[in-house]
């Protein structure tokens, strides 16, 4: 079994709007939020992440740096997604390293249930992923990404997010996955997660995982009126 540990920091976080709004981010941790940004929002997710897993065999350190998330909202209940991000690969024991630009992904998110005083939201996320990566870093081929989130407010300061999904990249099986984190505001722009996460590779390998981290927000709101009347 290999276990992956994950040591997340996202440096910036920026929001043009024609709308005052509460920012909630899918980002830094594996679990994306159940909730969509409004409609004519854009929201810029970007940061850098840096992991590494070993097993009896190999150790390798993982650096996507920086990893960019864009998400507009063409409803008040469906938004598009662009993933582009930098990555570096480099083998603890041999030292070979090889970096590049990872497969774009584009997706979308539509929300599926959210209420007034049910504390409680569901949201389905997709993404094509196409193989435009670097060549030492790429599938290959394209492939999906799909995942259903829910989440629970627990208090005013706490919170409890989780994933279920289904990834296919045009042969085998497929992999499950899965993710559950539990957030905890400090302040209004500082916080702490924690999150065990894995997948069940083809249905039969079981990769569990746990990361926990800390999260910063700087935001910037601009009004650009001229792009989304």
């Amino acid at each position: 079994m290999k276990k992956v540990y994950y040591s997340v920091l996202v440096l910036c976080l920026t929001a043009c709007s024609v709308f005052a709004q509460t920012i909630i981010t899918d980002r830094p941790d594996q679990t994306e939020s159940s909730s969509t940004i409004e409609k004519g929002s854009l929201q810029i997710e970007t940061g850098i992440l840096l992991s590494f897993s070993e097993d009896d065999f190999s150790s390798e350190r993982q650096l996507l740096a920086p990893t960019t998330l864009f998400r507009y909202g063409i409803t008040n209940g469906i938004e598009i997604r662009v993933l582009s991000q930098f990555e570096s690969l480099k083998d603890q024991n041999s030292s070979q390293e090889v970096s590049g630009i990872s497969d774009l992904e584009i997706g979308t998110k539509i929300q599926l249930f959210k209420k007034e005083n049910v504390n409680a939201e569901i949201a389905f996320i997709s993404h094509l992923v196409l193989p435009t990566g670097s060549k030492s870093l790429t599938n290959d081929t394209s492939g999906t990404i799909n995942k259903l989130s829910i989440s629970h407010g627990l208090s005013d300061t706490m919170s409890i997010g989780y994933n279920v999904g289904y990834d296919y990249f045009g042969e085998g099986n497929g992999h499950l996955t899965y993710s559950a984190a539990l957030g905890i505001s400090i302040t209004d722009t500082f916080g702490l997660y924690m999150e065990p996460y894995g997948n069940i590779i083809e249905f039969e390998n079981h990769e569990a995982s746990f990361d926990a981290g800390i999260t910063y927000l700087c935001e910037s709101r601009v009004k650009i009126l001229q792009l989304f009347s």
